[in-house]
């Protein structure tokens, strides 16, 4: 079945997962094979996820990954390992067409979710489009998002919640958006890992990946909610990037039971 059919038409809510940013074959491999084995356990749809540049970091000095050539290279080699889709994000017009040819879902980072030609350039590719909210964003303002990837002839369309602005250093998750954000007419999708960062603490954003189980377990219970986005890590404190807000990938397992358990109440 297409991809994208697949998201809209399947009963279980699908996994976006993957580290923050391309690391090191051996690291990658441990990664991608522990979600594809736990997704398959639970007949879960798997998009492995990874990004080839950062674009937005905290400090000059933090690392952003191999770059958009090194990268897509490392990207093109899993997807045809290990047959698995891949999303990954684009930051400049000049960007998409190289990533189109790898990627089956182009994501458009939440610091750039009002960048009109980036979503046109993106939508023209035919690809899925995964559109993130940005922080500074009402639920409802991701429609005139979302109408810009339709003008453009492209109706693959993902709408992506990571939490609003509240503060300062933290984010907060209106659930009530989840609801809004369904009435759109696209699949939504939760980004949990990211709605936990608590952006600038320093040099380096911090997080609080400990509420990862409960604020996904909560946003499955919403019934609003098709897919989750985990950043996840086999030693997350050693990670390049965010790693103080990825969730420990031994928690997988366990954190993919409870939604499950949660979404078969829901859906009945």
């Amino acid at each position: 079945m297409e991809l994208y059919k697949l998201l809209r038409e399947t009963d279980k809510p699908f996994l976006i997962a993957g580290p923050c940013v391309i690391e090191e074959e051996k690291i990658m491999q441990k990664i991608v094979e522990t979600l594809i084995k736990e997704t398959a356990k639970r007949d879960i749809t798997f998009i492995f996820k990874a990004s080839f540049r950062k674009a937005n970091r905290t400090s000059g000095k933090s690392p952003t990954g191999p770059g958009l050539k090194e990268g897509l290279k490392i990207l093109k080699k899993i997807k045809k390992k290990y047959n698995v889709p891949i999303i990954t994000d684009v930051h400049e017009i000049s960007e998409i067409a190289l990533v189109a040819e790898v990627a089956d879902i182009l994501q458009i980072p939440s610091f750039l979710s009002r960048q009109t030609d980036l979503i046109m350039a993106a939508a023209r590719t035919g690809k899925i489009v995964n559109i993130k909210k940005g922080q500074f964003m009402a639920p409802e303002d991701i429609a005139p998002a979302v109408n810009k990837l339709i003008m453009s002839g492209n109706e693959k369309v993902l709408v992506t919640e990571r939490g609003t602005s509240f503060g300062y250093h933290n984010l907060v998750v209106d659930f009530r958006g989840f609801d809004i954000m369904n009435k759109i007419g696209f699949p939504v999708v939760y980004d949990v890992t990211h709605s936990l960062q608590q952006p600038s603490v320093g040099d380096v954003s911090g997080g609080t990946p400990q509420y990862v189980g409960m604020m996904a377990r909560a946003a499955i219970a919403t019934g609003k909610v098709d897919g989750l986005f985990i950043e996840t890590h086999p030693n997350p404190e050693k990670g390049l990037s965010d790693a103080k807000t990825m969730l420990n990938l031994a928690e997988i397992p366990k954190l993919l039971d409870d939604v499950m358990k949660i979404y078969k109440i829901v859906k009945e």
